[in-house]
């Protein structure tokens, strides 16, 4: 059994689409400020049980899909060198905040590591690119 102390890292922001849009977008490869757009290899079957292996600046994260419910929730273990052999678990939910959405990305069960903390930088990262692609959405159908 493994005692080692574990740390939650939360990140959220207000995207101008609906939970629908924004839960679909996060999911596509092709979109900038997702993890899997980043992706030096990706593997990426968004299904529960199924498999996601992406590198990043050759650094190795994979895990699988534990839930998948369409414009509410998205939960996926991780694991990468960062996590020091744990299996940690992300959780994404998709909130109607208006005519926006509330998305949280909580990270739980990280190692109380520098590499284990170093995911609060790295997910902001991402999430503070994300919501780039809307504003363009919006400027594009105008």
């Amino acid at each position: 059994m493994n005692n080692a102390k574990t740390i939650d890292v939360t990140v959220e922001r207000t995207i101008p689409a609906s939970p629908g849009d924004v839960f679909d977008a996060w999911l596509n490869p092709k979109i900038p400020g997702t993890p899997w757009n980043m992706a030096d290899k990706l593997l990426l079957n968004p299904t529960v049980d199924g498999f996601f292996y992406w590198a990043f600046k050759g650094t190795p994260h994979y895990g699988r899909f534990t839930a998948v419910e369409r414009a509410a929730r998205m939960q996926h273990t991780w694991m990468s060198p960062n996590t020091s052999g744990l299996e940690s678990t992300v959780t994404v939910t998709f909130k109607a905040i208006g005519k926006g959405t509330l998305m949280t990305l909580m990270h739980s069960g990280l190692p109380d590591t520098d590499g284990g903390r170093s995911h609060k930088k790295g997910w902001n990262f991402f999430l503070d690119a994300f919501p780039g692609h809307f504003a363009t959405a919006a400027r594009a159908a105008k």
